[in-house]
């Protein structure tokens, strides 16, 4: 069976190649298997989904994660250089009194794993991939999601021996390879808690119990943990402890729903090491996006060179002078007269919200948006970057046969401990492109990216 289509020019912009897989099976059995995969997890209900895993090039695919690995060590030493203690970097970043809680005791430990799980958003610009944000924390969406699309898609291109035609790395297995390592490095026992709530809004217990249960079929231990039962990792025998783990959830969630971050904080003070530590938020936050992308003293030419390629221009919003290609100017006065070319947001915020893009308001709201953001100190200005499509193959409900659709996908690659975990993106499946969040509308969709 012929399994890939040459579509040429009909695929959109020239990044995303001229290939695609074809769909293995009838609309009807894609959608439930898809729908069979994440059950039971919080996700929502689609009525648009993908009709085969979406398909670039190896060469791209491996862009994407080779610019990943390399940006995110740079914000990591950006985030760190903000302060020599976290007190310092606290008050740098104007950090809310939520965020100064769940800290190590060691300190080399709370800063060495703070990058451990990261999920880079990045679009696809009219001269290439260009990095919006990056996502810092344990608590990532699109992990599950991926997992869960891949086993699919895997089932249903399989040949009799399992091969695939195309390449992608299974989440669950890079996160355990990154368990393993977190393990060896500490001399803990490979016993791995994962701690989250099935009482935070849209998730519901298997989400995590997915995780735990592939662990305990890959030579790991595993158990997923609510807040109320994270004593018993560490407060019993020894060889019953889990003493490492993954903190698969942010603080405002926890508080939102009235949850007690107390049980964290006792878990680690008794030697437990999840990941990522609370010093993730720092480099989670997007003022330090700002200070890299305005440059650092200790950036090389090299460093400089892929910053200005892949990080599209961004400043921490104040009243000062600054650069901008190749000029001075006043910031804020230039903010506030070019609102068509960009997007504000604030350093801290969750599927697009706190973001305002300067060509979809009026001038009146802009100024209102962008006075409050100055006033506060803890907001970026980024220049907007044009999403460009690539054609997919979707089924909708009620459709016995999949359908093309152009559209501008958010590109989300999972980087575990430093390595390539999986390329999950999402977009509006009527083809509209904005900000992307799948529980966001009718008409948002996900999927997995791999290479051919």
């Amino acid at each position: 069976m012929d399994t890939h289509e040459d579509i040429g020019t009909r695929s959109g912009h020239p990044w995303f190649g001229e290939h695609r897989l074809r769909p293995a099976a009838s609309a009807d059995t894609i959608r439930q298997m898809l729908r069979h995969e994440l059950r039971d997890t919080g996700w929502p209900y689609q009525q648009v989904l993908p009709a085969a895993p979406m398909a670039i090039p190896r060469a791209a695919y491996a862009e994407i994660f080779r610019v990943s690995v390399a940006l995110i060590e740079l914000l990591r030493r950006t985030a760190l250089e903000t302060g020599p203690t976290t007190a310092d970097r606290l008050t740098a970043y104007h950090m809310p009194a939520d965020e100064d809680r769940l800290w190590m005791d060691d300190a080399f430990i709370e800063e060495r794993y703070a990058d451990s799980v990261v999920r880079p958003d990045l679009v696809i610009g009219p001269n290439g991939p260009q990095f919006l944000e990056f996502n810092v924390s344990g608590a990532l969406g699109g992990v599950v999601e991926t997992q869960s699309r891949l086993a699919v898609w895997n089932r249903l291109h399989a040949d009799e021996e399992g091969r695939t035609p195309y390449r992608s790395p299974n989440p669950f297995a890079v996160r355990a390879e990154m368990f393993r390592s977190l393990s060896a490095e500490l001399a803990l026992a490979p016993r791995v808690a994962v701690v989250g709530s099935s009482r935070v809004i849209g998730v519901e217990r298997r989400y995590f119990e997915l995780e735990a249960d592939y662990y305990n079929s890959h030579g790991l231990t595993a158990r997923f943990f609510e807040p109320e039962e994270l004593h018993q990792a560490w407060d019993c025998a020894p060889h019953l402890r889990h003493p490492i783990g993954l903190r698969n959830f942010t603080i405002p969630d926890w508080l939102e729903v009235g949850l007690d971050t107390t049980p964290v904080q006792a878990a680690l003070d008794n030697g437990c090491v999840l990941v990522g530590t609370q010093t993730s938020t720092f480099l989670h936050s997007k003022l330090t996006m700002g200070l890299l992308s305005e440059g650092r003293p200790w950036m090389t030419e090299g460093d400089r060179r892929l910053v200005e390629r892949y990080l599209p221009w961004t400043r921490i919003l104040s009243e000062r002078k600054t650069d901008r290609r190749g000029q001075r100017v006043d910031l804020l006065p230039f903010v506030l007269g070019n609102r068509d070319l960009l997007v504000l947001k604030a350093g801290l915020g969750e599927s697009g919200k706190q973001v305002v893009i300067g060509r979809e308001v009026d001038q009146a709201v802009w100024e209102s948006a962008v006075g409050e953001a100055v006033g506060g100190g803890g907001s970026v200005v980024q220049e907007f970057v044009q999403p460009q499509t690539c054609t997919v193959a979707l089924v909708t409900d009620g459709s016995d046969e999949p359908h093309d659709v152009d559209v501008a996908p958010v590109l989300g690659p999972l980087v575990f401990g430093g390595r390539p975990a999986g390329l999950f993106c999402r977009f509006f499946g009527d083809g509209s492109a904005g900000i992307v969040s799948v529980r966001g509308g009718t008409s948002s969709s996900d999927n997995v990216m791999v290479a051919i």
